[in-house]
């Protein structure tokens, strides 16, 4: 364990940070807009395109790739490439993929990690990035990369605050800690300079990054459709905490998308925000959360049953009345993308299996494959309209992995790294290569895509 009292790298640290945001403040201008003739994705009215065409895609989220990709113990480069080629058949042109995780007490924490509290990062993971970028180029796929967590499962922003404010946490679902006082708890991130300055010298350090595969800077290759803050940043969990807190978590994300943007100027930025869910039900939350020119393009992300839409031990029953809101929330979301002109990618969406603590991959999907059905409908349709919902990205990629343990729950040293995260049931929402039902539904949805 590093000792939290490293003051002279923390003042450093400190120092850098503040720099960064005072160049921003006295700096507002964004570099220019990527050619046309660039091989980078870029924002185009409320759409994406790359070179002369329209790009829409079907993706995946795969949030463990760069530990496949590391060269270890831990890792596993053929099944990375196997995960690939699957994913490719299916006509997946996107990928969702974790680019850090900080080294973490919290419970349910991955580890390895990117990162500990010292500026010396993790080079074997890094390595496992950089591999799973060159196998992506190799099929024309591209990454959105997030660059921390707003939730326990990878250490995020949590982390980050125990490492500055003397070890002090909340571990998510602690009975001594119930619901919001995790996310309120985690909102203190967004004014601390010093857990700021951390998380940016990471941010500079990856972006900045030469692939060693490659050779290419990061920055340079159009691989990386785009960086992303965070997964699921969010002002707090109850208005007494978010609503003050507002001005601070604006400021953070104009900020960090213009100090991103500046070491990128090709690539895109995102929040990796929920939408109305992580914006405490508010739209003009959403709304202001991306009115910033350095944000380029709308998030959401739709979760049927961890929201109480629907009842998974009664899907026959629940099921309609869950859709509906699923419906309305995407109908919502679509508008709010055209409020802003920006487009919009449902990057997130899950649902479990058949019947409740259904985690077998033997066990059916039939009300899963509907949802996928439902969410791809919307954006097909939003593509013929030439609406703003320009892509999507199921949660998640199981693969060939399955979990050795009765219980269905990740333990430390497992390396059967799964879609669903190391806090959940294995097997919860995520997309196995036996699951054919769905993966015939995913690949309808591509084909219908590119036709459009």
């Amino acid at each position: 364990m590093t000792d939290h009292r490293c003051l002279t790298d923390r003042r450093s640290m400190i120092v850098a940070g503040a720099a960064l945001v005072g160049a921003c403040a006295v700096n507002p201008q964004l570099p220019r807009p990527t050619r046309s003739d660039s091989p980078f994705v870029r924002v185009e009215g409320t759409g994406f395109r790359r070179g002369d065409e329209a790009y829409r895609y079907a993706g995946a989220n795969i949030w463990y790739a760069a530990w496949l990709g590391a060269d270890t113990a831990y890792g596993d480069r053929a099944r990375l490439g196997r995960e690939l080629d699957r994913l490719q058949a299916l006509g997946i042109r996107n990928l969702r993929i974790l680019g850090s995780a900080e080294l973490s007490p919290l419970k349910n924490s991955i580890t390895p990690a990117f990162r500990d509290e010292s500026a010396t990062y993790n080079q074997d993971l890094l390595a496992g990035l950089d591999w799973t970028l060159a196998e992506m180029a190799k099929r024309d796929m591209t990454a959105v990369v997030y660059l921390t967590n707003f939730w326990e499962w990878s250490g995020g922003m949590m982390t980050y605050l125990y490492w500055v404010n003397g070890g002090r946490y909340i571990n998510m679902n602690d009975p001594a800690h119930p619901w919001p006082e995790f996310a309120d708890f985690n909102a203190a991130f967004y004014t601390s300079g010093q857990a700021q300055a951390m998380y940016r010298d990471y941010v500079r350090a990856v972006v900045g990054r030469t692939n060693s595969v490659t050779g290419r800077r990061y920055a340079e290759d159009p691989t990386v459709m785009a960086w992303q803050l965070a997964n699921e940043p969010r002002p707090g969990g109850s208005e007494a905490v978010a609503v003050p807190n507002l001005p601070n978590f604006y400021r953070w994300i104009d900020q960090t998308a213009r100090y991103i943007k500046t070491l990128a100027p090709d690539q895109l930025v995102c929040t990796g925000s929920e939408g109305l869910k992580g914006s405490i039900e508010r739209e003009a939350v959403v709304l202001d959360a991306h009115r910033s020119p350095a944000i380029d393009y709308l998030t959401a992300h739709i979760w049927p049953n961890n929201w109480s839409w629907m009842d998974a031990g009664n899907l026959a029953g629940t099921y309609d009345a869950g859709a509906a809101k699923v419906a309305d929330y995407l109908d919502t979301h679509v508008r709010l993308a055209t409020t802003l002109g920006k487009p919009l990618v449902i990057e997130e969406f899950g649902y479990p299996r058949d019947g409740a603590d259904a985690y077998d991959p033997a066990v059916s999907t039939h009300f899963k494959d509907r949802f996928y059905r439902q969410i791809y409908a919307a954006v097909e349709a939003s593509a013929r309209a030439g609406g703003p919902l320009a892509g999507s990205n199921f949660w998640a990629w199981n693969g060939e992995a399955r979990t050795p343990h009765r219980d269905y729950r990740f333990q430390r040293g497992d390396l059967g790294y799964m879609g669903d995260p190391p806090h959940e049931p294995q097997g919860w929402y995520g997309v196995f290569d036996s699951d054919a039902s769905t993966q015939a539904v995913i690949r309808a949805h591509a084909t219908a895509l590119a036709g459009i």
